[in-house]
C-alpha cells in the first residue's frame, strides 16, 4: 500500500508529466501535490476540475446512469488533463488529477499507470 506522497511521485514519474495532485471533491482541495509551477497551479486546477467532476456526476444522475466514472480527459493544444476517480478503501469523493505534455505523454499508458497508483493508493 503506498501513502499519498509515494503516489503522487510515482504518477510525477509518467513519461510527459507536468504536475499531478490528490484531490477532494467534496471540498476542491488538493490534499497533495507535485511538480506544476507558474503556468500550472495545481491548486486552482483541483478547485476548477472539482466542478468538471460534479458536473459530470450531476448529470449522470440526471440521466440515470448507473455507472462509475473511470476517469474524465480533457485534451488541450499542447496538453492532456486527466481526472481519475478513486473507489475503494476509504477514497471514495477523491480523485487523483494528471497533466501532461501531449507531445511528451503516451495516454493509453498514462491512464494504465494512474490505474496501478489507485489499485496500491492507502489514504
Amino acid at each position: 500500500m503506498a501513502n499519498t506522497e509515494t503516489s503522487l511521485k510515482e504518477a510525477a514519474q509518467i513519461e510527459g508529466a507536468l504536475g499531478a495532485a490528490l484531490v477532494d471533491y467534496t471540498s476542491g482541495m488538493a490534499l497533495g501535490t507535485i511538480g506544476g509551477g507558474k503556468d500550472l497551479d495545481l491548486n486552482m486546477a483541483a478547485a476548477g476540475n472539482t466542478d468538471v467532476v460534479r458536473a459530470k456526476l450531476r448529470t449522470m444522475e440526471m440521466l440515470g446512469l448507473k455507472e462509475d466514472i473511470e476517469d474524465i480527459l480533457i485534451t488541450l493544444g499542447s496538453q492532456y488533463h486527466l481526472i481519475r476517480l478513486l473507489r475503494g478503501r476509504g477514497t471514495d469523493g477523491l480523485f487523483l488529477y494528471l497533466a501532461l505534455d501531449k507531445d511528451r505523454a503516451n495516454l493509453a499508458m498514462a491512464r494504465h499507470k494512474l490505474k496501478k497508483i489507485e489499485a496500491e493508493l492507502d489514504v
